[in-house]
């Protein structure tokens, strides 16, 4: 086998990243590569974040998830809602990557191409594509509604898009990939098999809903020549640029307590969430990712069912709900609201190794006297130390809570720390100090200009 010096001009790029470019470049590389992810059950503003901090980076790659989790960002007067395409494609010159770990509707996809290009957004320049990512059918939104509906099954509430079903496929090693859609051949016969398996699951459980399966094989072939030009291999792609020191921000779908393994089973979503969920939906090895930054709510919010120990089923719920305006940015659906929770939090500290938080949402409490929050877990009369396991212990839990006095001053659009009242700062010191993880920054709106950054967070440090 050829050794390879350093010497050698032209240092090819798996000798580099065995550790053999310079040190200082080497030491550049460590500081790079940041991951932007939930702490809660999702919603948390990730897509304003990203937003925001995307115009420090090269690339925004997205590893997980489907079209079910929407981002909403507001530039001005405009309003995206970007439901598989990362955030980043917003800033002009960044690269957005969909990852091998995402799961892609393409007629979905497509739709929302049309309509960023429709506002200037130059899609085909700055979008790339896994090739080895899976794509979701319309029979897989069949198999979803079925399963769901299904007699002695508990109801996860899901949005019916296919997701989980085109993660079954995969997992069961019968999915398509992208990949696959540019062999005709190979591609008819595999579709031809997964087809005739969940027509049969249909006429078994006496779906009577008519698909077409030869016009979705027709029209995936269109749809395969629309993205052609952006489909590669992403992991390659992000490999060689990281050769090129340049930045990547990794985007994460959904919550950590979302996560297959990780989340609130089984109501959670069908991918990794967490912040390991990185490498495996994108290519590139834990080592060349350096920092976690964790995305939470002032409060929290979640949708679906399944327990949420700090849901507020009275008026302080409702204005939650309406002063965050706490409705799914995909599918409308009404969040359900409660306080923020400290045992929570601690543990997707835990999962993800978060260096710093982004509290966003702060001026929705701003008329608030009194402030909740969990600061511990009780279950069966005795303190809980670790997050349990499973959904029945979670739903018999009774929170703890302590109350901070509110400040009852508008914080909307502030963007210095110094100028947040007395009394919001304590709210964040105390959150920062019950969690032990710094709250490196604030969002007091939903604009890109209304967010704090702390001087000399880690946060700071990191971007």
């Amino acid at each position: 086998m050829r050794k390879f010096t350093c010497e050698q001009k032209n240092t090819p790029l798996l000798q580099w990243f065995a550790g053999c470019a310079p040190s200082g470049v080497r030491e550049f590389i460590r500081m790079s590569n940041v991951i932007v992810l939930g702490a809660q059950w999702g919603d948390e503003g990730k897509g304003k974040v990203v937003d925001l901090l995307a115009e420090r980076f090269d690339i925004v790659a997205r590893y997980q998830g489907g079209h079910n989790a929407g981002h909403t960002v507001f530039i001005g007067e405009r309003k995206f809602v970007l439901k598989l395409i990362p955030s980043g494609i917003l800033r002009p010159g960044v690269l957005a990557v969909i990852g091998n770990g995402v799961v892609i509707d393409l007629a979905a996809l497509i739709e929302e191409m049309n309509t960023l290009e429709a506002s200037g957004i130059d899609v085909e320049r700055y979008l790339r594509i896994s090739n080895r990512a899976h794509v979701i059918f319309p029979f897989h939104r069949l198999i979803e509604k079925m399963s769901e509906a299904r007699e002695n099954r508990i109801p996860i509430g899901t949005t019916s898009r296919g997701i989980g079903p085109c993660y079954e496929d995969k997992t069961g090693r019968r999915g398509i990939r992208i990949a696959d859609l540019f062999d005709p051949e190979s591609f008819h016969a595999l579709y031809d098999t997964l087809a005739e398996d969940k027509e049969k699951l249909a006429a078994a459980f006496h779906l009577e809903e008519p698909i077409d399966y030869a016009e979705i094989r027709r029209k995936h072939a269109e749809y395969a020549e629309r993205i052609r030009p952006l489909v590669c291999d992403t992991a390659a792609l992000l490999a060689d640029s990281m050769f090129r020191a340049k930045r990547i921000l990794f985007e994460g779908a959904q919550g950590t307590m979302l996560d297959v393994d990780h989340g609130t089973y089984p109501f959670v979503t069908s991918s990794s969430a967490a912040a390991g969920g990185a490498s495996i939906g994108t290519g590139v090895p834990p080592t060349r990712i350096q920092g976690v930054i964790g995305v939470s709510k002032a409060y929290i919010t979640r949708v679906g069912s399944g327990p949420f120990p700090t849901e507020s089923k009275d008026g302080g719920g409702d204005l939650l709900r309406r002063e965050g305006n706490e409705f799914g940015a995909v599918t409308g659906r009404p969040r359900r609201c409660g306080w923020f929770d400290v045992p929570l939090l601690r543990y997707t500290a835990m999962v993800n190794g978060f260096d710093t938080l982004v509290i966003t949402k702060l001026d929705v409490l701003d008329q608030l006297e009194k402030i909740p929050v969990c600061v511990r877990y009780r279950l069966h009369g005795s303190d809980v130390t670790e997050m349990p396991a499973t959904y029945r212990a979670l739903e018999a839990i009774e929170p703890q809570y302590e109350e901070l006095p509110g400040w009852r001053t508008c914080t909307r659009g502030i963007a210095r720390y110094d100028d947040l009242p007395d009394r919001a700062r304590a709210y964040l010191n105390f959150l920062e100090e019950r969690t032990g993880v710094e709250v490196g920054g604030i969002s007091t709106g939903p604009e890109r200009n209304e967010t704090i950054i702390r001087a000399g967070s880690k946060l700071e440090r990191l971007i």
